[in-house]
């Protein structure tokens, strides 16, 4: 038979093969835009901007839809309404975790970002534990961030007000502070060791990682999920998401803040009010601060960091209002779509700290506040962020005033790159000392 009629016979039988799957795996899914056989719904979503795809999705669809990426269907909880009852009022049923193929590839199912099931629960209730056992939520992590926060204000003197590029020094304060729980020490910031270690964390995880010593209570246990190799790949979680995440966040807030100086003009007058010069920042002064904790959270839901977290995964068929959802499907948790809620957030694209104010000026709660997700699977560490981000931006502000290198409506404060994440264009600043 020549080549050709074999070719076309064969991708023939594979459109159709396709187009039966799609067709008969839809089962009672939620409605969606038509799949293309192979392909599904790739083109549609523009991966440039995710969110905003999915969006306009919604006003066709509604909160609840079906997407395909090739030939596998993802349900996309869009608002909040969805995403509570999915994450929180069904979390464990929407416990799961999908895992791509380059994920699978280098954390191999371990960890606590990428695993699953038994591993997953073991794991994430032995980060918490021995995070707080290392201070989390206690006075000696926030002694610990506090005096980060002072070496970033050193370094950060070190420039003596020059125009400066300031992604670097940001990614290295939220690193050291990981450092010091994981290896009971910081780092000085033109350390070699420590230039080696954000360049390639992995090649030096083996340099006497003090969380070996809390495996050691169960590595002879046969059953147990408490390996080296779950240990590697869990401490790599906490670096990957505990430095990137907060630093870009950091970076992200000072362009903000740049192209409102009225904003940090403010700040730094409630910090002279509350704290003054002649110590530094502590978390006991959050509650007397209500327009700084304001400000530092509606930088988080302005930028949106992580539009639709990572992809959650249904662990049995789910009947989710008038759908079911099979066991294993994809679930793409919103969070863009909360976090831009516009009943919530009145003009939810303006950055405006009064989201998060009351008439009265004092601060007001939100349940709609999802930067770190929501539910079962919400980020471990989102303490130590939270406080990261106070302290840092309140000892950055109490020492340096903010100038930016153009007219601040000039500054362009749309993301660089939207896809999986949103990152901030660069940009210098100088951090002229007050």
């Amino acid at each position: 038979m020549d080549p050709t009629v074999v070719l076309v016979l064969c991708l023939s039988l594979l459109l159709l093969f396709s187009l039966w799957k799609q067709s008969h795996g839809r089962g009672n899914l939620p409605p969606g835009p038509t799949p293309l056989p192979i392909l599904g719904n790739i083109l549609q979503l523009g991966f440039k901007d995710i969110s905003k795809s999915l969006t306009k999705l919604s006003e066709v669809y509604g909160p609840v839809f079906t997407v395909y990426l090739g030939m596998k269907p993802t349900v996309v909880l869009h608002g909040y309404e969805a995403v509570k009852e999915a994450l929180i009022d069904l979390g464990e049923e929407f416990s799961g975790r999908t895992i791509l193929p380059v994920n699978h590839k280098v954390t191999k199912g371990l960890g606590v970002i990428f695993s699953n099931g038994k591993t997953w629960k073991h794991t994430r209730r032995f980060s918490l534990v021995t995070l707080r056992n290392f201070g989390m939520g206690k006075r000696s992590i926030e002694e610990r961030v506090q005096e980060e926060a002072r070496c970033l204000v050193e370094e950060l003197r070190k420039t003596n007000a020059s125009p400066c590029d300031p992604t670097f020094i940001l990614g290295a304060a939220p690193c050291n502070v990981i450092c010091s729980v994981i290896f009971q020490n910081r780092f000085d910031y033109k350390d070699q060791q420590f230039l080696n270690l954000m360049g390639k964390i992995n090649e030096n995880f083996r340099n006497g990682n003090v969380l070996s010593v809390q495996w050691l209570s169960e590595k002879h246990n046969p059953q147990s999920e408490f390996t080296i190799e779950n240990l590697l790949i869990t401490v790599l979680d906490l670096f990957a998401a505990g430095t990137e995440t907060t630093s870009t966040t950091l970076r992200y807030g000072l362009l903000l803040l740049l192209k409102h100086p009225e904003v940090a003009a403010k700040m730094q007058e409630e910090i002279e009010r509350v704290i003054g010069r002649d110590r530094s920042p502590c978390m006991q002064d959050r509650s007397q601060m209500p327009y700084t904790d304001a400000v530092v959270h509606e930088i988080q839901r302005y930028i949106d960091l992580v539009p639709n977290s990572a992809p959650h995964a249904t662990l049995c068929d789910v009947k989710f209002r008038n759908y079911i959802i099979p066991k294993g499907t994809t679930i793409f948790p919103s969070l863009s779509s909360v976090l831009n809620d516009n009943k919530e957030f009145p003009n939810p694209k303006e950055f405006d700290p009064g989201h998060f104010l009351d008439k009265s000026g004092n601060f007001r709660k939100s349940d709609y506040f999802v930067p770190f997700s929501t539910g079962k699977r919400a980020c471990v560490g989102e303490a130590l962020a939270r406080m990261e981000l106070f302290l840092f931006l309140t000892t950055i502000l109490q020492n340096f005033k903010l100038k930016s290198q153009v007219d601040p409506e000039h500054i362009d404060t749309t993301p660089l790159v939207s896809g999986i994440s949103r990152v901030p264009r660069f940009y210098k600043l100088s951090f002229l000392p007050v």
